[in-house]
């Protein structure tokens, strides 16, 4: 092997592009690690394979890739759906340049991944509206709770001048509703306090969840776990973690709960460790993902944009408080939390780095 040739193979390993070369018979010659990582399987053992037992797409995809090697003829792919071996579907565009070699046309694919791009669209979108909800709601309470302290304490002074101590229940009824409405102020602010943090083992704090919401619905709904024994303590804060997680599966039980046969509702709680993973605009090298799966109603279509606004409810007596303040707790431990829902399966997906911790 030439200089120029070790020097064009470092260039493809080094590439974040996920680069794949076929032969003229749709075999693979080569794949760099981006490509590697992409499809989950490894370039030196799937030597030779056939294009199809890396990933499969549809037939027309594969005609297209044969049509290329025939007349050299390049072209671009957007928004193809991929199955890997794993089973995962990867939403890519890809290029197919066909090159001449030895009197032989090989096929150069680039694969760009949309799904993570979409994604960082969409939690960068989130991570705005929250922010402009934060200040939304800071400028609120700081109109709400003046004028609320200045009835409050006018009916304080207003009980003292009154004649007749019974007269004094109306002014206990101002009292107490100003109390409530700071209270549900201060609640939609989120709490102030720091997290406490220390490192511990995210199944501690499922399984605490566990333990509330058995004795909570008494065996009425089943309560799957599906853990990953090999993931490393994470440093967070316990019990702001237990509330943010509770929040989320304590929905689920009441969701399910609306169901006509509550015996077969089914919450499952997940864990699994992801690589080079973004949050944000940081790139982690290894996070813990969290999933809160429920076979409930699902949440409605026009909801699922706004369910972590404050305020915002899928039940008539619901405060829209419990995921608000899940996905402020997640935010303080510079992690990521996650909807996707449809009726009979909901998932709300918890993402927390496991190299730092909350700022």
């Amino acid at each position: 092997m030439t200089l120029n040739d070790t020097l064009h193979r470092l260039l493809l390993d080094n590439l974040t592009t996920a680069t794949i070369l076929l032969d003229a018979d749709l075999r693979l010659e080569y794949m760099n690690p981006a490509a590697e990582m992409l499809l989950a399987v490894s370039g030196q053992r799937s030597h030779g394979q056939f294009i199809s037992e890396l990933f499969t797409e549809s037939q027309e995809a594969l005609n297209s890739l044969r049509q290329a090697v025939e007349h050299a003829h390049p072209f671009t792919k957007r928004e193809a759906m991929l199955t890997a071996l794993n089973g995962q579907t990867l939403t890519v565009d890809y290029a197919v340049t066909p090159i001449l070699s030895l009197g032989q046309t090989l096929l150069l694919l680039e694969v760009h991944p949309r799904d993570r791009l979409l994604r960082i669209t969409k939690e960068e979108a989130q991570l705005s509206k929250q922010e402009t909800t934060k200040m939304l709601v800071r400028g609120l309470a700081h109109e709400i709770k003046n004028p609320l302290g200045g009835i409050r304490g006018a009916a304080q002074l207003l009980a003292r001048e009154l004649p007749e101590e019974s007269l004094k229940d109306y002014t206990n009824v101002i009292i107490e509703e100003a109390d409530r409405l700071r209270n549900l102020v201060d609640r939609m602010l989120g709490s102030n306090k720091l997290p406490s943090l220390a490192m511990t083992n995210v199944h501690e704090v499922l399984e605490r969840v566990s333990s509330l919401i058995e004795a909570e619905c008494q065996g009425s709904i089943t309560l799957v776990r599906d853990y990953d024994p090999s993931i490393p303590d994470v440093l967070i804060d316990r019990e702001q973690m237990i509330q943010a997680v509770l929040n989320i599966v304590r929905n689920a039980m009441q969701a399910l709960a609306a169901q006509s046969d509550l015996r077969l509702g089914r919450i499952s709680l997940r864990t699994r460790t992801l690589r080079q993973f973004t949050i944000g605009h940081v790139r982690h090298r290894l996070v813990v993902k969290v999933e809160i799966i429920d076979n409930g109603p699902g949440i409605p279509p026009e909801l699922q944009e706004t369910i972590f606004y404050p305020m915002v409810s899928g039940r008539p007596d619901g405060t829209g408080l419990g995921l608000a303040i899940t996905q402020n707790i997640i935010s303080q431990h510079q992690g990521l939390i996650e909807c996707e829902s449809h009726p009979g399966h909901t998932v709300f997906s918890i993402f927390l780095p496991l190299e730092q911790g909350a700022s």
